[in-house]
């Protein structure tokens, strides 16, 4: 049975990543980022900034656009697609925990299972 290695990066909310050094940690192709850009899927910090660069937490949305599309066999429409409603559903499950908060008497519930799917863009 093979060992998987796991990689674990600390995230600064101030560190910038370049479009190489992106693709580079997502594992996705530099082309496939640029694409990404193009669909509206990843914004960089300045969109008309040469070279472009990232916000750490773009990392996060482009490891998942990694595993969808790896695991699902997604092209990039659908790719946008599921980001989409993954980006819905985890401002949905914040909005129910704002509201479950500010009723009386409600026992604060725990993290979801999922806990936070992907940055908002």
């Amino acid at each position: 049975m093979p060992i998987e290695q796991t990689e674990i990066l600390w995230l600064h909310e101030q560190h910038t990543y370049s479009l190489a050094q992106l693709s580079e940690v997502s594992g996705l192709s530099e082309e496939t980022l640029r694409e990404m850009v193009d669909e509206g899927l990843l914004a960089p910090i300045d969109p008309e900034a040469v070279p472009w660069l990232f916000g750490a937490d773009r990392l996060l949305t482009v490891r998942l656009a990694r595993r969808l599309s790896r695991d699902f066999e997604l092209d990039l429409h659908s790719l946008a697609l599921a980001l989409t409603l993954l980006e819905r559903v985890h401002a949905l499950e914040a909005e129910l925990r704002e509201l479950r908060a500010k009723l009386p008497g409600a026992v604060k519930p725990g993290p979801t299972p999922l806990g936070p799917v992907l940055p908002t863009v």
